[in-house]
């Protein structure tokens, strides 16, 4: 791991070896063995002051949101709809950075804005990855010059940091929540306990759901196609394989070469896969072009953000129903 790849949180870097760095800033998530859950330290609050949380990415929020409920002012740094590969903050997001008594982050490498934005905060500001614990997991192989030259530009080190995708790392990102708002406002702590188990038993009948979905698609049909490699954790819990992706690696940010898109195209034929699914908040003029070349359709998912609110994924739960339809529909 060079330097670049530990955030700072106030200029004090923790360098106690790779799994104590994962916790911090933008290093990929430790193995569930880890030890070193940060000590957080109860927040002076005034009566009725709400806690000052900061949440990187909409799914983030909505999971924080879910265990602190009316407790906190949350403010959420990549807006809805947009790519956090590709997020660039603004001053007002420096400001809310400055002013949170927390930030909750994915972690994985996948804020690689995180740290020049705690910097340009110039504050000391907790970071806690909601995915600490979580074993990180490799995507399907990819040529090695292009995954070298992703890692070097995106921080993404060895594995895929859209742990989301399974809602049995979720529940790890509840317990990580639940463990860091009781730390930092321990009287709300039962309020935060009781919110955490609620939401937690919503997560389990969603994966039960889940389960009964995929069901549906036939083993051999269980082959999935999309933009980039974003369903590492979602094929691992409920037996798919990432046939391919178009951007290659865990980023929307790199470039496909021609030779990548032909061998993409030959492995869509060679499995008889139906589908090319793609992200709302990705350009689907390369997908499109390889859909019409392989005679497949491409299908719009949610994949890093949620819908405006009322529309049909936004909140975490809503998110994963609304994709897992969109697969099954495409692929049984």
């Amino acid at each position: 791991m060079n330097m670049r790849q530990v955030c700072r949180v106030g200029g004090m870097v923790v360098m106690m070896g790779l799994l104590a760095t994962a916790l911090w800033g933008c290093a990929p998530a430790p193995s569930a063995t880890d030890e070193g859950f940060p000590e957080l330290h109860a927040a002076p609050l005034a009566e009725g002051e709400k806690l000052r949380v900061v949440a990187t990415t909409s799914l983030v929020a909505d999971v924080v949101k879910q265990v602190g409920g009316e407790r906190l002012e949350l403010y959420t740094l990549v807006p809805l709809g947009a790519d956090p590969h590709a997020f660039v903050p603004a001053p007002q997001d420096a400001a809310a950075v400055a002013n949170a008594q927390v930030i909750f982050i994915n972690g994985a490498g996948l804020e690689t804005f995180m740290e020049p934005l705690l910097e340009s905060a110039g504050t000391e500001v907790p970071v806690v990855s909601v995915s600490y614990g979580i074993p990180l997991l490799e995507g399907p192989a990819h040529d090695e010059d292009v995954a070298e030259e992703a890692e070097d530009a995106h921080h993404h080190e060895e594995g895929d940091p859209h742990m989301w995708f399974s809602p049995r790392n979720v529940k790890v990102w509840v317990q990580n929540i639940e463990r860091a708002l009781s730390a930092l406002d321990p009287a709300s702590a039962d309020f935060y306990a009781a919110n955490a188990a609620a939401y937690t038993r919503e997560l389990e009948a969603l994966d039960l759901w889940i389960q009964e979905q995929v069901a549906q698609i036939p083993p051999a049909n269980r082959k999935l196609v999309t933009d980039h490699t974003v369903f590492t954790y979602f094929a691992a819990a409920y037996g798919f394989e990432q046939v391919g992706a178009i951007f290659p690696g865990y980023s929307t940010v790199a470039a496909p070469s021609a030779q990548e898109l032909a061998q993409l195209e030959d492995a869509i034929r060679q499995f008889a896969v139906p589908a090319i699914f793609v992200g709302l908040t990705v350009n689907p003029a390369v997908a499109e072009q390889v859909a019409q070349d392989t005679g497949v359709r491409v299908v719009m998912i949610y994949h890093g953000s949620l819908s405006e609110a009322g529309g049909p994924a936004d909140s975490y739960l809503k998110f994963m129903r609304y994709n897992v339809n969109a697969i099954v529909e495409a692929l049984r």
